[in-house]
């Protein structure tokens, strides 16, 4: 029979993991409404967002927020449980241990996996290429590769939104870690226009293909 006392620390522990892992994606709710943002994608959202991205620091600055909400919630959490203290703290290295772990794979999931794919997805959705298999037939279609030096995946959309702005840029693909493959039509564009856009006299471009 089992005993109503392991069943409750059982349950405790349960409660302590889940709270570990809430409180360690919390901090990210600014990166996520980020995200959300750059999906709905509206003329609005993208004057808004353009001077924050035009921050080099902004993501970093999230980064420091997520590590600050982190820390704030195992303080109150520790502290409702008669624990904050260095002893305390070693008796939750496992909630704590869940906690800053999960801020930081939720980090690397954002930068590495989410970013990118929301950037591309976002690019989709402007995009006027025509089909690939008739590109090479069309001799105004061309294809060059920008390396522009953003601090981050987050930075992306920024240089996709800006390069669309340019009539005959006809599809935009970002890849990690700052590689930008575009799709334009010689006729109506060069890639010297490209490279004068304005935000790349922030975010230093350059052709490597």
């Amino acid at each position: 029979m089992e005993n109503c006392c392991e069943k409750k620390e059982t349950t405790k522990k349960e409660k302590g993991f889940l709270k570990g892992i809430l409180y360690g994606i919390l901090p990210h709710a600014f990166c996520i409404a980020f995200i959300i943002f750059t999906i709905l994608s509206t003329t609005i959202i993208t004057s808004f967002l353009k001077p924050i991205l035009l921050n080099p620091y902004f993501f970093y600055i999230l980064i420091g927020l997520s590590f600050s909400l982190a820390t704030i919630s195992a303080v109150l959490y520790l502290k409702r449980n008669g624990n904050l203290s260095a002893a305390g703290a070693r008796r939750n290295w496992k909630y704590l241990s869940i906690l800053y772990g999960t801020t930081i794979s939720v980090n690397l999931i954002l930068f590495m996996v989410i970013f990118p794919l929301a950037a591309n997805f976002k690019s989709n959705s402007l995009s006027s290429a025509p089909v690939v298999n008739q590109i090479n037939e069309k001799s105004q279609t061309e294809n060059i590769t920008l390396e522009v030096q953003i601090p981050c995946s987050g930075h992306a959309s920024l240089i996709i939104d800006e390069l669309y702005k340019i009539q005959g840029v006809e599809s935009v693909k970002f890849r990690l870690p700052n590689l930008f493959d575009v799709i334009y039509d010689s006729t109506n564009t060069s890639e010297n226009e490209m490279l004068s856009l304005e935000v790349f006299n922030t975010y230093k471009a350059k052709i490597i293909e």
